[in-house]
């Protein structure tokens, strides 16, 4: 048995001339929670539908489970998809709304009531049963839509963009209730977002989705702290970039110019090639640098302050001309004013040279 559960080979759709996804090649673990990350338009939503059967290749193969179900309907595939709007009935009670999907794959009456029961008191809804849905908070509603999916066992959980419809307070904690969900489950979960934090807080494995490519694909931290493209490193958080060129190759080592200074690199890359580079904002300290690994960044002149309750997002601007632009986090218990200059430095493994 594959460990993968749900293979992507080659899937791409077109819609005439428009490329909504782009040769996309992509496997997924059984167990695993992956993200499809992207701006509204990438293609990351037509993606899950054509894995939940709702929308049909131009070309490639997908597998589930071992099984090519590629031109399979929906409703025979082992998966299940939780919409945004949640697509619940309205003249259904709650007990009624989960227990659909079980009536429709004819399951017996006995079994039916047990796996609806044990769905609504997984997802916390014991007692909710008799509720009509106009009677639930939008986070009870999403709950509903969850336990509607869980209680016919799916191999694979497909959600579209399912907490976009709540407030930031209820997000998060659905947030953290589908994470214990997924974990206690054992399932596998493919979740649409456009929100990074979403994204890095729930993920296992991020997939970026851009222009109908998967523009980056790893582990929450390695896609933010070490980003593969230009792209990548703009799209997920805010993101120092400065343009360099390449001044020297030697012992395995590339030299980059920039405007704040010269940073070094793992690697031998194209001499005289313009390229870009990545420091995130919390990785900018103040101080003097000290020590072969550090680099130093020159003296900053402070334009502004924001309190943000974590940090103080500072806007600097830095290089010898003073025309460099940068974003710095600094702790919130480090008060730091408009007018300030101060010398800060990075860690050269900190620094990212971009694939634009």
């Amino acid at each position: 048995m594959s460990d993968y559960l749900v293979e992507l080979q080659g899937v791409s759709k077109k819609y005439g001339t428009t490329i909504a996804a782009d040769n996309i090649n992509l496997t997924i673990s059984r167990g695993e929670f992956l993200v499809l990350l992207g701006p509204s338009g990438s293609g990351k939503t037509t993606i899950l539908s054509m894995m939940g059967g709702f929308t049909v290749p131009s070309s490639g193969r997908l597998i589930i489970d071992g099984e090519d179900v590629t031109d399979v309907p929906p409703a025979f595939r082992p998966t299940v998809t939780v919409f945004q709007d949640y697509a619940l009935f309205p003249h259904m009670s709650v007990y009624e709304n989960v227990s659909f999907g079980l009536s429709m794959r004819k399951i017996p009456r006995f079994e039916r009531d047990r796996l609806t029961q044990e769905s609504l008191e997984t997802v916390g809804l014991a007692g909710f049963g008799s509720r009509r849905v106009h009677q639930l908070s939008g986070g009870q509603q999403q709950r509903v839509a969850l336990a509607r999916a869980i209680a016919v066992e799916p191999a694979v959980l497909l959600l579209d963009e399912p907490l976009g419809a709540l407030d930031l307070k209820i997000r998060r904690q659905m947030q953290e209730e589908l994470v214990h969900l997924q974990k206690s489950l054992g399932a596998t979960f493919v979740h649409v977002t456009h929100d990074q934090e979403e994204a890095m807080s729930i993920s296992d494995n991020i997939a970026l989705v851009n222009q109908g490519k998967i523009e980056d694909y790893g582990p929450p931290d390695r896609v933010y702290l070490r980003p593969s493209t230009l792209f990548a490193a703009n799209f997920m958080g805010d993101s120092n970039i400065l343009e360099g060129k390449i001044v020297s190759n030697q012992g395995g080592k590339t030299l980059v110019d920039t405007k704040i200074g010269r940073l070094r690199f793992e690697g031998e890359y194209r001499l005289g090639a313009n390229v870009h580079v990545s420091l995130r904002p919390e990785q900018i300290r103040i101080g003097k640098a000290k020590g072969s690994e550090i680099i130093s960044l020159g003296e900053i002149l402070v334009s502004e302050v924001v309190f943000q309750g974590t940090h103080r997002l500072c806007h600097v601007r830095a290089g010898k001309e003073k025309d460099v632009k940068l974003l710095i986090r600094f702790p919130q218990e480090h008060i730091v004013k408009t007018g300030d200059s101060m010398s800060v430095f990075a860690r050269e493994s900190d620094a990212v040279l971009l694939n634009d």
